[in-house]
């Protein structure tokens, strides 16, 4: 009797037990949430106005609320409408800090802004660092006060839109389209560029962009970047200085199967390796400050390399670290110059490392040039090779595994395969919230399309890319 009594006290203790455990679990991630909502709100208002003032215009941070700030993941966007937020100037009135708020017992979660490099995320607990940074506004700058802090002075950028004078009469129309619903519900456009031919030094339809938005705008790449790290890994295939069957041999991998891992997997999505989340969840690195060491080299291999598609950050950061000895002589920075992406910044980690899976901030403008050099086989309007010759074939073959999903994969470029009205050869770069750099080289066509798309909204890239070839003699 005394047996059975105990076993039923246990068995009902142990319901209570895993509550217990289910409860304090929830807890954790509803923190852990609050967390990871204020390091995207403390990064992205630092880099949307950091950035644009890098290209001389301004932003207000109700703007970066509007666009940026709206529309993201579910778990973390109320969370982040709630939370309040600090912009500090330095003694120049550049975007020195933005804070945030989250936890009564934890310092804010922050972003440092650099003039030349964006901002970098700390990670969270970090106190920020450097008060000299908490300077007050210089005199006869307006402050404007929200959630007790700061902001940097207001001044709205010029708003290009409307209606241009363009050399298609028939273009204009299908892009008055893209900044409506046509191309899907939901979906925020921000700008569009079209470039044509011998109209490549100009803009067909002059470029078109949504109020608050100019061609001096700079906008998060998202998985862009992908294809940009993709060019940046050819042109030191150009200079001699890395193969792409070069392998890693990467801390302890040298002593695993993953040391057989290729540059070629990497930008392939086929290195083989488990990683947390596929697609473009990379929490702890995008909105917990962690570093691309911790967070993108431990996962291990699981599948053969080269046998197995899985769209990952992952692989694109540990193609980019495999080139990183280049950068002493050739860095992101040296890439946009050469292109002529002025309004372009390729940001870092907390430590020295390279986002270049997503956090790159790029005009439209810039995009367009990304596109016409693969229209010029890699080689700048200044008459320089900076990629290999055959280096559009190379990211535009998908030897490796594919997705399945109506898209090809090359290396790091999407391939549009058999979509009816696009011709085979179209490449593209594609991002999170609507990033389009769409690349036709049978028609000498560069389509850029930006937007701010919230989540569950997606904008259909094949129906405008038809309705812009269609409209293009």
């Amino acid at each position: 009797m005394i047996r059975t009594s105990l076993a039923a006290i246990a068995a009902l203790a142990l319901p209570a037990s895993l509550s217990a455990q289910s409860t304090t679990q929830d807890q954790l991630e509803v923190r852990y949430d609050r967390a990871l909502a204020a390091g995207y709100k403390a990064l992205f208002l630092c880099s949307a106005l950091a950035n644009a003032q890098r290209n001389g215009v301004e932003r207000t941070p109700e703007s970066v609320e509007q666009w940026e700030l709206t529309g993201v993941y579910s778990r973390i966007q109320p969370i982040m409408d709630e939370l309040e937020y600090t912009v500090l100037p330095n003694a120049a009135g550049r975007v020195a800090l933005v804070q945030v708020e989250w936890a009564d017992d934890m310092p804010p979660r922050f972003a440092e802004g650099s003039h030349d490099q964006g901002c970098r995320l700390a990670p969270i607990g970090l106190d920020a660092p450097m008060p000299e940074m908490r300077v007050p506004a210089l005199p006869g700058e307006e402050r404007v006060r929200k959630g007790g802090g700061l902001t940097i002075p207001v001044k709205l950028i010029e708003t290009h839109g409307g209606a241009a004078e363009s050399p298609s009469h028939m273009l204009d129309p299908v892009i008055d389209r893209a900044f409506g619903a046509d191309y899907g519900e939901g979906t925020r456009t921000t700008a569009v560029v079209v470039r044509h031919g011998e109209d490549r030094d100009g803009v067909l339809g002059q470029g078109r962009y949504a109020p608050g938005f100019g061609p001096d705008t700079p906008q998060r790449t998202w998985s862009v970047a992908k294809s940009i790290a993709a060019t940046l890994i050819g042109a030191a295939v150009q200079r001699g200085e890395v193969k792409v069957t070069d392998t890693l041999a990467y801390g302890d991998w040298r002593w695993d199967a993953r040391r057989s891992i290729t540059i070629d997997n990497f930008l392939r999505m086929a290195s083989g390796r488990y990683s947390d989340t596929p697609g473009n969840r990379t929490d702890p690195l995008y909105m917990g400050g962690a570093l691309v060491e911790e967070s993108a080299t431990g996962w291990p291999l699981l599948h053969p390399p080269g046998t197995v598609f899985r769209y990952a950050n992952n692989d694109t950061l540990m193609a980019v670290k495999a080139i990183e000895d280049t950068f002493d002589g050739y860095e992101p920075a040296d890439l946009f110059a050469d292109i002529g992406m002025t309004g372009t910044v390729a940001e870092i980690d907390w430590g020295t490392d390279y986002i270049l899976s997503s956090q790159v901030w790029a005009t439209a403008e810039d995009l367009a040039k990304l596109g016409q050099l693969y229209l010029d086989d890699g080689v700048t309007r200044n008459g320089k090779r900076l990629l290999p010759e055959n280096w559009r074939d190379y990211v535009s073959t998908p030897s490796g595994p594919q997705p399945g999903n109506g898209f090809g994969y090359g290396a790091s470029w999407w391939l549009f395969n058999d979509h009816q009205g696009i011709p085979g050869d179209t490449i593209a770069a594609m991002g999170n919230r609507g990033q389009f750099v769409v690349v036709v080289p049978s028609r000498d066509i560069v389509i850029v399309r930006r937007g701010e798309d919230p989540v569950g909204s997606r904008f259909d890239i094949v129906a405008f890319t038809r309705d812009v070839l269609a409209s293009i003699p």
